[in-house]
């Protein structure tokens, strides 16, 4: 049973057709901490998103923790809206809200991600690098209880991503919640992750669940314990790991 004030799945399965993707699936975590979920590429990842929005529904087993939340999400594709400036990109998801509490929540947010002096601006004229900040900008800016990041910063170059992580931290701790992250980085979901759950291939099963108390934003990647939370992620990953954590 997953207790109240947490989130998770409990023996979950779904199949789509003959291709089983989660099998008894299980997890759980307190909610208002980032999730990180890693593991090969098509083992089920996109479909625990999906899941836990609701756009899927599971063929056994049960979610928790997600009735009635309000859900923001990020994609690998930043979906700007292109006949939108900087700032009505955001406006446009903060319809419930007078003009006076939006232009605040955009300036805020504008302001943090290094956007505001193109708040006028197109996206067509920002870099790839500028329309993920803004992606994020206006994900962090919707009232969401529960924000999904599906691979945001695959196409990035290194250098850009590690900026993104920290930011995506510094936005976290100034307003925690609830985050489920998928990447296939190991140093992002080290930097960001209070709960790394390391995937199977299909169907889908979690090989081990590491936990890290250090806040995001305070790692170092170079110092114990990341190093050899890594070498065992990758272990795991590379099938030569065995389950020690969870």
């Amino acid at each position: 049973m997953i207790p109240l004030d947490y989130i998770g799945f409990n023996h979950v399965y779904k199949s789509f057709g003959q291709t089983s993707v989660l099998d008894d699936f299980s997890f759980s975590v307190p909610a208002g901490r980032i999730i990180c979920l890693i593991g090969p590429s098509g083992c089920g990842k996109t479909t625990i998103l999906n899941l836990l929005t609701g756009l899927e529904q599971p063929d056994r087993g049960y979610i928790s923790g997600t009735a009635n939340l309000r859900i923001s999400c990020v994609f690998q594709e930043t979906r700007l809206l292109p006949w939108k400036t900087v700032s009505e990109n955001i406006s446009f998801v903060l319809q419930d809200l007078t003009m006076l509490q939006r232009q605040k929540l955009i300036d805020l947010h504008l302001k943090a991600m290094g956007l505001y002096e193109y708040r006028n601006s197109y996206p067509k004229t920002l870099s790839g690098g500028m329309k993920q900040r803004l992606a994020l900008c206006r994900a962090f800016a919707f009232p969401h209880d529960l924000l999904l990041l599906d691979e945001p910063f695959k196409s990035l170059d290194v250098p850009l991503r590690m900026e993104l992580v920290q930011q995506v931290a510094g936005m976290w701790i100034k307003n925690p919640r609830t985050i489920v992250f998928v990447t296939h980085d190991i140093l992002d979901a080290l930097l960001l992750g209070h709960f790394i759950l390391v995937l199977s291939a299909k169907p889908t099963t979690t090989l081990d669940t590491l936990e890290i108390n250090i806040p995001p934003g305070e790692r170092v990647i170079a110092e114990e314990p990341f190093p050899a939370y890594y070498n065992h992620i990758l272990a795991l990953l590379e099938g030569r790991g065995e389950h020690e954590h969870a």
